[in-house]
């Protein structure tokens, strides 16, 4: 990669200071510390001292058994398999370009391994056109290997997208030393690669699916590439073994010297045919693809295993792009396609965003200027993923539940009452959000659609349909394949914040008749059900009746039944054919403290769960949600004794697909 696009993310990572860190070369001790996704060098330290917040480490000397933060850090939702429904519109295609995102969430040795306080974050929801996420950072000055924490992970496998953490060998002018390759390619006495078998066992346990290699450090000769060349045959065959994935980097050539090719061609293929797959640098032409293109079929190859790099980090949707060299709307996809950076839709607006500006602009560059992917706006210069790729699901199992929470929140729900009034986010609690965002089908006026996070039934947010409905409107919200047995019901929670609709539950129990048509819905009425509802919200149980076989797709369809605005909110959908409630965990404890500072552990319930809840217990009896976490152990700072409060007591709930909650368990910490 061309070195000057990484001066904003170095610098960035440079001045990085966290002082809750610590400031040593050597490995954490297990106490009462923050907790942070992990880095390492390959064997051998920079000379000097680590920065404030920064901690040096070798991942030659990294043992799983030895890793304080691994609990924190290891993600637990599986890679789920995903589907592709008839597409949105009739230029996204199955089956050919693919997109790679290579995205930056936080600073190299500041990346908290369990969310933080603030709203203020990168909280991707457009999973459904992604195929490989790739966790982008490094620094000659903190650490050039980085595993991706647990929150993102979940987040991307519960939609069935790979995630690869990150080796990057920085060009000399950012601090790359050929040292750092050597030490990565070094061999064993048995003619082996021990940094590769160690990169295969961190992504083992922590979860995630394999690795993206970049080696970018100048001045290596053909000796030096050969031994690059044996080290990704051996990490691919290692990683294979273990389910796990390798890309390739275009840079470093086979003669061992840093040449960006910007195509496949005789300079890289063989570290293309090592991998399983070659991001492209940004240098690509419309010819260098296409013979790239052409080089991938005669070695037997996918074509769209190559990633046409796209840099996106400083102009977003206004980047000038040879579309047509690498999706052309008209003939067969030449390349898949890489995103350099896309979390500039959360980058470049003003200090005081919010997430609803974030979405809004997330939207924009993922659906396109219509925000609408059943109906691109054919006049955009940027051709959004969704006019060319098909969007995915993995709605594929009764039961299944959506609160729609983006992983954020400025407060946290609990049906629709607040139990705490702070800031989060943490992606690990995200749900699997709609595939399409927002197809809205009317023959009137179109309302605006999104995620609010003004109110909520659960969690952080809702989707909130906004506008002056003058006509029948439907809003497609999940592509599923779910079997509707007889006891199968839909669960709808909703509020009407303004005006008056009546609702009714869209269902298809097959697909459109072509690509931009709109499911064979059938409708049932929402009946109204106020008993028990707080703040307006209201949870409808619909029945299926006289449906058979599976369900293609749901939706809502709104109709105005006064004039003016309405402002209705969806906040939870379920599909279930019985209640389940999972059980609870065990052996909640402390497990270090250090003032207001605790790490909590427990042991994982029978069950299968959706995440863990934990909550304060007030001396008044009232409860205040601390946090949640897919994993078995939990960090919380900055606690202080209520008053006269002598110890604090803290519960623990299993939650399952419904958002049923275990029995608690408690532990209490003396002050």
């Amino acid at each position: 990669m061309n070195p000057t696009r990484r001066t904003v993310l170095l610098a960035a990572a440079a001045a990085t200071v966290l002082p809750s860190s610590p400031a040593t070369a050597a490995p954490r001790a297990a106490a009462a510390l923050q907790p942070y996704a992990s880095y390492w060098y390959p064997d051998s330290l920079p000379s000097g001292s680590p920065g404030t917040g920064i901690t040096w480490r070798s991942l030659k000397s990294w043992r799983a058994a030895d890793d304080p933060d691994l609990a924190f850090n290891a993600a637990s939702v599986p890679l789920a398999p995903r589907f592709t429904p008839t597409p949105a519109n009739p230029t996204a295609r199955s089956g050919q370009a693919r997109i790679q995102s290579l995205v930056s969430f936080g600073p190299t040795s500041g990346n908290p391994s369990q969310g933080a306080a603030t709203a203020d974050y990168y909280a991707f929801a457009h999973w459904a056109y992604v195929d490989e996420l790739v966790f982008w950072g490094g620094s000659s000055g903190e650490g050039l290997i980085l595993a991706p924490n647990a929150p993102i992970v979940d987040a991307a496998h519960r939609h069935g997208v790979p995630v690869l953490g990150n080796v990057f060998l920085p060009p000399v002018a950012y601090g790359g030393q050929l040292r750092w390759t050597r030490d990565l390619v070094q061999k064993d006495a048995a003619g082996r690669y021990p940094l590769a078998d160690r990169l295969v066992a961190v992504a083992a346990a922590y979860g995630f699916d394999g690795w993206f290699v970049n080696a970018e450090t100048g001045g290596g000769d053909s000796a030096l590439g050969a031994a690059m060349l044996g080290f990704v045959r051996e990490l691919k065959s290692l990683a294979a073994a273990r389910g796990q994935r390798v890309t390739w980097y275009d840079s470093m050539t086979v003669n061992g010297s840093v040449s960006w090719q910007g195509a496949l061609n005789s300079s890289n293929q063989a570290f293309f045919e090592a991998a399983d797959d070659m991001f492209v640098d940004f240098r690509w032409t419309a010819g260098s693809l296409a013979s790239s293109g052409t080089r991938a079929d005669q070695l037997g190859r996918s074509r769209h295993q190559l990633w046409a790099g796209v840099d996106v980090e400083a102009n977003g949707w206004n980047t000038s792009v040879n579309w047509d060299a690498i999706v052309p709307s008209g003939r067969a996809h030449i390349t898949s396609l890489g995103l350099y950076r896309p979390e500039w839709t959360r980058n470049h607006l003003p200090a005081t965003r919010t997430p609803e500006d974030f979405h809004a602009a997330d939207d924009r560059f993922w659906s396109g200027r219509s925000l609408d992917p059943s109906r691109p706006d054919t006049t955009d210069s940027w051709r959004a993923p969704a006019v060319s790729v098909a969007d995915r699901s993995t709605v594929t199992a009764v039961p299944f539940a959506s609160v729609f929470n983006t992983g954020r929140g400025l407060r946290w729900y609990e049906e629709g009452a607040v139990t705490s009034d702070r800031p989060w986010n943490h992606l690990g609690l995200q749900d699997r959000l709609p595939s399409r965002q927002w197809v809205v089908r009317t023959e009137g006026r179109r309302p605006v659609v999104g995620f609010d996070f003004a109110d909520a039934w659960r969690g952080g947010s809702s989707v909130l349909v906004d506008g002056e409905l003058d006509a029948p409107t439907v809003v497609d919200v999940y592509a599923t394949r779910l079997p509707i047995g007889e006891d199968t019901v839909v669960e709808l929670t909703h509020r009407t914040d303004a005006g008056a609709v009546n609702v009714e539950l869209a269902v298809a129990t097959g697909e459109p008749a072509s690509a931009g048509s709109t499911p064979p819905y059938r409708y049932l009425p929402v009946n109204p059900v106020n008993g028990g509802a707080v703040a307006g919200w209201q949870t409808a149980t619909v029945r299926l009746t006289g449906l058979t076989g599976m369900i293609h797709a749901l939706g809502v369809r709104l109709t105005p039944t006064e004039g003016g605005p309405v402002r209705w909110r969806l906040g939870g959908i379920a599909v279930r054919d019985a209640v389940e409630t999972p059980a609870p965990p065990t052996g909640l404890r402390v497990t270090a403290a250090s003032g207001g500072d605790l790490r909590l552990a427990w042991n994982p319930a029978p069950d299968a769960v959706r995440h863990h809840t934990l909550h304060r217990v007030l001396p008044d009896g009232t409860r205040r949600f601390l946090g949640g976490t897919c994993q078995n152990a939990y960090f919380v700072g900055g606690l202080q004794p209520e008053q006269g409060e002598r110890a604090a007591r803290f519960e623990l709930r299993a939650v399952g697909e419904l958002y049923t909650s275990s029995a608690p368990v408690s532990v209490t910490h003396t002050w």
